[in-house]
């Protein structure tokens, strides 16, 4: 046996130890590769599940052609066989169609070429399926080098998809179109913020709005259609939108087109995080708002006002308004109104204060009136009799809005009324029938309508004529028959026409056959008729017949009068001028010298004859025609007021009157008879001499204007009786003293000179205050 050094038990061990190493690293690279295959045993099993589940089939074209496809591509194409190259796709009934096919072969070729990617849509012969095909080059660790690999998608349904997409799509921009275009017509200025809140889009009437020139320019210079108020500006309402996902609307002023409106902004967020906004212009509807406020404030002032008591009853029944007749008229104290009570509470007041009518089922009559509320369309109205004979008209009138309008007009004082006119128009008919004259009204339009039973008598008409309200000139030819001449009876129209229609009162005169006469007078009437009125004057008129037939005897024997005072004054003339002559004579001595007395005897019939001479000549002057003509020639009212006045200057001293002369420088001339304007004022100084006391005054003032001379004679004598002043003038009157005093030629002599000049002569007197007249004589 041998022995092992030591040596070579060394080597041996080492030898031993490094094939156990070896041997241990091969089972742990065995075990290794074992856990590899093992993992991709599973990682093929999961691929070959995951491709035969996978929505794409994926196919591998080779360089020289060839094709590698699944199962599963096979079954979408309805190949019997595995196809071999791109050719046996489209070979046969089933696989791709001809343009399919092509166009997936001229793809595949791209790239394989040129490395280029395709999707390409194809679709099986004789099926609805539609197939998506994805190319690219083959990646290196296929194994394919110049392959391509193609992936097949089943796009049938994506297709449908695709189809409903494409129509909603179309669908939508048509909405959009149309609902761009509606923004772009609204009257009302439009925009939209983005998720920044700035400007994105804005329609016309915005661009309007700020006198931009278009929506660009609005855009780039974010021309905002709100000014800053200081409070947030046009953007915080938007922000509070898009924040908070809740619309927002508010009231600011804008400047638009020059003039200040108010403005309603409504900002609502959009999905995308952006803000959409409008602006409503509501400066009419405020102003429309304000003067509603108004016009209610003043109704509510009007109705106040109203004499009518006006109570409204909102939908709740409850008391909204009453004006101060209602409250009045009903008793009802402010402080209990203010309260609102309800419809039945005021029902209940009302009978309390005893302003209801009398009635036996209160609670049922109060449930009738509460139906008002529910009456549409209609208006209710009712007569209420109130103790104490108050008599109120109700109306009540529901509204539109819902509640109710109740009017209480106190009629009380009409009744009463009505019933006084009830009362009148008997007393008028009575009197109308009892008048002395014929009474007839006319309407307006020519009809009868009232009449009194004279009327009919005097014309005789049947009581169904006038009934039936005959026009006025039917009437006026059915009693034409009556009239003297009948062609009259025209006149009854032509009377009622003018007081109707002209409206002026005009009145005529007929005879009738039968001797009488009867005065017509058509009235005209405040209410637009007309009174016809016809008065028996027969009486009258032979009364009147009788004064004309006196009259023309009286004129006549005045004149016969006034011939025979002036020839008997002619007559008188001539033995007056004969004694007038023989005195003269003696006086001078002819029948030889006279006696002292026999010379007084002869001067004093040589007065007498001047004096009567000159009465003569006054009765002979008023005794001339009234037409009498004076000569035209410039008078010297100086020279001729002196004249008058020495002429009766010795009555004068005799009487122991003084008579005084005052002629102004303003007295001038006037055109007319010298011998009369000095008769006349000498007449007025002899009248006043005469009348005059000794040491009474008399004063002649003669002064003038441009146009006339005045000459005044006053005296302080005993003056005239109002009753004597006015037959002052007159011819022939009674002199002053009265009784069977002698007559007074002296004022009527003097006013027929002065009127027939053209002037005037007026007198001024009192008894015991003395006389004062005056002359007005014209230049021309």
């Amino acid at each position: 046996m041998l022995t092992l050094s030591a040596a070579g038990s060394v080597i041996l061990g080492a030898v031993v130890a490094l094939v156990l190493a070896a041997g241990l690293i091969a089972l742990y690279i065995g075990l290794r590769m074992r856990r590899d295959a093992t993992h991709d045993r599973a990682v093929a099993a999961r691929l070959e599940v995951l491709q035969a589940t996978s929505p794409a089939a994926p196919m591998i074209v080779r360089a020289d052609g060839r094709v590698e496809c699944p199962q599963q591509l096979e079954d979408w194409l309805g190949l019997a066989m595995p196809p071999a190259t791109l050719r046996d796709l489209s070979e046969g009934e089933h696989g791709l169609d001809s343009g399919s096919a092509q166009a997936l072969n001229d793809a595949v070729r791209g790239a394989q070429r040129a490395a280029r990617p395709f999707r390409v849509g194809v679709k099986a012969k004789e099926s609805q399926r539609s197939l998506l095909a994805v190319g690219m080059r083959a990646p290196a660790n296929l194994n394919a080098p110049g392959g391509v690999l193609v992936w097949f998608f089943d796009a049938s349904e994506m297709q449908e998809e695709l189809f409903t997409l494409r129509e909603e799509v179309s669908g939508l921009g048509a909405a959009f179109d149309a609902l761009r275009g509606l923004i772009e017509a609204a009257p009302l200025p439009m925009w939209y913020r983005d998720e920044n809140l700035k400007l994105a889009m804005v329609n016309t009437a915005y661009v309007r709005a700020v006198e931009a020139e278009d929506a660009a320019q609005v855009i780039g210079r974010q021309i905002e259609l709100v000014e800053d108020s200081g409070m947030g500006g046009p953007l915080a309402n938007a922000a509070i939108a898009r924040d908070s996902g809740q619309p927002q609307m508010s009231a600011v002023p804008a400047t638009i087109g020059g003039a200040r409106r108010m403005l309603k902004v409504h900002d609502i967020p959009l999905p995308d995080g952006g803000a959409a906004g409008f602006a409503i212009d509501v400066e009419e509807l405020e102003q429309a708002r304000a003067g509603i406020r108004r016009f209610a404030d003043a109704q509510r002032a009007l109705l106040d006002r109203l004499s009518a008591g006006v109570a409204q009853f909102g939908t709740d029944r409850g008391l909204r308004f009453c004006n101060e007749a209602f409250r009045r008229m009903f008793a009802m104290r402010p402080e209990w109104l203010s309260d609102r009570p309800e419809f039945d509470r005021i029902l209940e007041r009302m009978r309390e204060a005893n302003r209801l009518p009398e009635v036996r089922d209160f609670p049922g009559w109060k449930a009738e009136r509460r139906e008002w509320f529910q009456v549409a369309d209609a208006e209710i109205e009712e007569n209420w009799h109130l103790p104490g004979g108050t008599h109120l008209r109700v109306v009540a009138q529901p509204l539109p809005e819902g509640g109710l309008l109740l009017i209480f007009e106190d009629r009380t004082e009409q009744v009463q009324l009505a019933s006084a006119r009830d009362t009148l128009l008997r007393v008028r008919t009575a009197t109308f029938d009892n008048l002395f004259e014929a009474l007839g009204v006319f309407a307006a339009d020519g009809r009868l309508q009232l009449w009194n039973n004279k009327f009919r008598l005097v014309w005789g008409f049947d009581e169904e004529l006038l009934a039936s309200h005959p026009r006025v000139d039917a009437l006026a030819q059915a009693g034409a028959k009556k009239l003297a001449n009948p062609d009259r009876a025209s006149l009854i129209g032509a009377l009622v026409r003018s007081a109707t229609v002209e409206r002026q009162q005009r009145g005529g005169r007929v005879a009738f056959a039968d001797g009488r006469h009867f005065e017509f007078t058509a009235v005209p009437l405040p209410d637009g008729n007309a009174l016809f009125t016809m008065l028996d004057i027969s009486d009258s008129r032979r009364i009147e017949q009788a004064l004309r037939d006196r009259n023309e005897a009286l004129e006549a024997a005045d004149r016969v009068k006034t011939a025979f005072v002036a020839n008997m004054s002619y007559e008188l003339r001539t033995p007056l001028t004969s004694i007038k002559g023989f005195a003269e004579m003696l006086h001078g001595g002819y029948a030889g010298e006279l006696s002292d007395s026999g010379v007084e005897y002869s001067e004093a019939i040589l007065e007498s004859v001047a004096r009567l001479s000159g009465l003569i000549d006054d009765v002979l002057d008023l005794t001339e025609g009234d037409d009498a003509k004076v000569a035209k020639k410039p008078v010297d009212l100086e020279l001729t007021a002196h004249a008058a006045a020495e002429a009766v200057a010795g009555p004068a001293r005799e009487r122991g009157v003084d008579l005084a002369v005052e002629v102004l420088g303003s007295a001038g001339s006037v055109a007319g008879d010298q011998r009369r304007i000095r008769q006349a004022i000498e007449h007025l100084l002899r009248y006043s001499v005469g009348n005059l006391a000794k040491g009474k005054r008399v004063l002649l003032h003669v002064d003038g204007e441009k146009a006339s001379a005045r000459i005044v004679v006053s005296d302080d004598g005993p003056g005239m009786t109002r009753d004597r002043a006015k037959r002052a003038f007159d011819r022939f009157a009674t002199g002053p003293g009265g009784g069977d005093s002698a007559l007074g030629l002296d004022l009527p002599l003097a006013k027929r000179f002065v009127e027939a000049h053209g002037g005037s002569i007026d007198l001024i007197t009192e008894p015991g205050e003395g006389t004062l007249i005056t002359i007005e004589l014209p230049r021309g």
